[in-house]
């Protein structure tokens, strides 16, 4: 199945929501993404999973912490399709692309692949209904290491992409320059975004999907491994 990851993308500026300069700045860095995942598959033995470029900046708040947000630069996104068929895609935002270093966007890449890795490994453990929910941005910041199997485990073969990951990444994504850049370029220039509760970030698939899901062998087996 062909899938361009800058459909989204295109089709933003093509309707006028991001502009042609910001647009092309994303389309002349889009290789650090594709060499990341390169970078992944060598390190893994694994496929990375269908991933693309989603035009909006991604926002999530709570109740509990009034006038506060935190930013998603990326998620791992389950889906079930009509005829009851899982797929997991990654979604990477246009602000990490437009504006992140590569040690950073290498990470965030990684990082959503354990997650894809981890996902998998519950679905074939029948331990998937529905993740907990994190009330605040606190508990989601944390929340988000529970289940993570260790990059060292994964990435063996590529220490430097584990030290991105586990620099960046000790309680949380954390770039202070990268989120700088975001709320000055982005968000103070009123470029598209997605807002979403914390409490709304939550995964539930139903059973019979679990139990018809296909894992590839080679994926299956390495998941085993570990």
């Amino acid at each position: 199945m062909s899938f361009d990851p800058l459909m989204k993308i295109e089709r933003a500026r093509e309707v006028g929501k991001l502009p042609d300069r910001l647009y092309k700045l994303i389309a002349d860095r889009f290789h650090i993404v594709t060499n990341g995942i390169d970078r992944i598959e060598r390190s893994s033995g694994l496929q990375y999973p269908y991933y693309y470029i989603d035009p909006n900046l991604i926002l999530s708040t709570s109740n509990a912490e009034f006038e506060q947000f935190g930013i998603f630069f990326a998620r791992t996104i389950p889906l079930v399709s009509k005829n009851k068929k899982l797929a997991v895609v990654i979604q990477l935002t246009a602000p990490l692309i437009a504006y992140g270093l590569l040690g950073s966007i290498h990470a965030i890449l990684g990082h959503e692949f354990m997650h894809y890795v981890s996902f998998i490994r519950r679905i074939l453990q029948m331990n998937v209904i529905s993740d907990e929910i994190a009330g605040t941005l606190f508990e989601g910041k944390y929340k988000d290491f529970d289940s993570l199997i260790d990059p060292r485990d994964i990435f063996k073969k590529d220490p430097v992409l584990v030290d991105h990951i586990t620099r960046r990444f000790p309680e949380g994504f954390k770039d202070l320059k990268l989120e700088q850049k975001v709320i000055k370029n982005w968000i103070n220039k009123h470029l598209p975004l997605t807002i979403i509760p914390i409490d709304s970030n939550i995964v539930k698939i139903p059973i019979e999907v679990i139990v018809n899901t296909e894992v590839d062998k080679i994926l299956k087996e390495k998941i085993e491994q570990l």
